[in-house]
């Protein structure tokens, strides 16, 4: 049982716009990442075959964050986002902490993405300058955005298409050289190359740990369906059917993929910093396919641009409506969108223009802060979770009433949690990855100095004793309601 989000007496809020098939689409555009289509070679060189159990298990576990982060939201539709509810169960702090981080997180992949952007088009368009692209990305990106937010969904439903032809193709086109025993110069396409070179796990443990180190950064956005909760229509019904395909999106997208490519050409001719899609379409002969690729690519990074300007924005509104943002970030058009919280988001996305025309060692740096922002996200998954048993805690009946109950509950909480601890652990194994893991408790250090100060302050209480009232309230109903079901099932009564 859920409840009805209160009715909008105050001021304008926002508008539930965002049809089945958006949720779907958005859902599948946060779980394949960029990094399927040019990060997987680095992937496989490391890990070899057991990369496919990588991904399995990174995606497995995530399902269950995933069915929290649904249980939660649908506990109490007045909730926007996770940050909502983790203000709420944890305390204030836990909502600043992972509005602010999430944030964080999504504008530096953001940056990146505008970044990678004009890279893939001076691939396309030798010549251009890399400014153009850049700016251009930014703008239409902003427009789009500041329409309405069907107009985010029908942007985001296209651009996930894209991505489901392409990998859809692949399987396809390498299925069909499997079964017709394709040759090339790295020997015959089959199944068998998934275990003739090495067998599964060719580089033995750390090989296998190295690809978790590698791999769980591509599934950074697959919380993004959290974000659309408030602009979701029928929540209730299209919220768990876009959470509950996750798995057959892993294994078809992600493992399906992986078993072809490693079919059709053996592992040990992937290499780090190369398509393999690319590699794959050229063995087919098809010539145009470096285009095709950088043109999907392209499309691929556009997605998460959007999607981060999209997150970004309704977090900040979030985070200003609980006061854990400047107010006037809670502003929204007549189109019912936080234009300010858009702008600002876009604003920080042009300094990745400025970044391509910096040094190398700025370059290096931004590298570091990408890194430390992907380990960000393992932060607020945990977030997550550690709200889901606050939940089951404190508010037991609304556990006991609910119709979309995370699997495994309370005990598979601590499983992802361990899940987690060796993530980090993973992490640690690499120079790179270790000196990211290191410095990320910078980040939350800045942030508990900006807590210290706003928690004081008189408007940020006011704002939060609003939020919680009104979360109070619909709780009430709730529990009105629940008590009155109770009633009419003792008494007889049918429905």
């Amino acid at each position: 049982m859920t409840t009805k989000p209160l009715s909008a007496h105050q001021e304008p809020h926002l508008e539930r716009q965002l049809t089945n098939r958006h949720i779907q689409l958005i859902a599948i555009g946060g779980a394949i990442g960029t990094g399927l289509f040019m990060g997987s070679g680095k992937t496989i060189s490391a890990a070899g075959p057991s990369v496919i159990f990588v991904y399995m298990i990174i995606g497995f576990m995530l399902f269950f964050v995933m069915r929290a982060m649904g249980e939660l939201l649908l506990s109490n539709l007045n909730y926007k986002s996770f940050s909502d509810f983790a203000a709420d169960l944890l305390g204030p702090w836990a909502g600043f902490f992972t509005g602010w981080t999430y944030w964080f997180c999504w504008v530096i992949t953001g940056i990146a993405d505008v970044i990678a952007i004009a890279g893939y088009s001076k691939e396309l368009w030798p010549g251009l300058p890399l400014w153009i692209p850049g700016l251009a990305t930014v703008a239409i990106l902003l427009l789009l955005n500041l329409v309405t937010v069907k107009a985010f969904g029908e942007t985001e439903f296209w651009f996930a298409l894209i991505k489901i032809i392409a990998i859809a193709a692949l399987i396809i086109v390498g299925l069909f050289m499997i079964f017709t025993g394709f040759q090339s110069d790295a020997g015959p396409a089959t199944f068998t190359n998934l275990w003739s070179h090495g067998g599964m796990f060719p580089n033995e443990f750390m090989g296998f740990v190295a690809g978790f180190q590698i791999a769980v950064f591509a599934f950074v956005g697959i919380e993004l369906v959290g974000t659309t909760a408030a602009e979701a229509k029928d929540p209730e019904k299209n919220l768990p059917k876009a959470i509950n395909s996750i798995p057959i999106r892993v294994l078809l997208f992600y493992v399906g993929a992986l078993i072809i490519l490693m079919s059709v050409t053996p592992w040990t001719q992937f290499q780090a910093g190369h398509s393999p899609f690319i590699a794959m379409f050229s063995l087919a002969g098809l010539g145009a396919a470096a285009t095709v690729v950088n043109l999907v690519v392209l499309s691929s990074a556009m997605s998460s641009a959007n999607s981060g300007i999209y997150s970004t924005s309704r977090m900040v509104y979030g985070l200003a409506q609980e006061g854990d943002a400047p107010s006037l970030f809670r502003n929204l058009s007549t189109r019912k969108v936080p234009q300010n919280a858009l702008f600002l988001s876009c604003v920080l996305l042009l300094s990745g223009v400025v970044l391509m025309y910096a040094g190398q060692d700025i370059g290096k740096a931004f590298e570091m802060v990408t890194t430390v922002s992907a380990v960000c996200f393992v932060f607020v998954w945990s977030i997550i979770l550690a709200s889901y048993l606050a939940f089951r805690r404190r508010r037991v009946h609304l556990h006991a009433a609910s119709n979309y109950r995370m699997p495994g509950g309370v005990p598979m909480v601590w499983v992802v949690f361990a899940f987690f601890a060796f993530v980090l652990w993973a992490l640690t194994t690499q120079p790179d990855t270790l000196m990211a893991l290191l410095v990320t408790p910078v980040w939350f250090l800045v942030l508990g100095a900006a807590w210290l100060v706003l928690r004081r302050r008189p408007a940020h209480l006011a704002r939060y004793e609003t939020f919680k009232s009104e979360l109070a309230q619909d709780l009430d109903a709730e529990a009105s309601a629940i008590r009155r079901d109770f009633n009419d099932a003792g008494n007889g009564v049918k429905k």
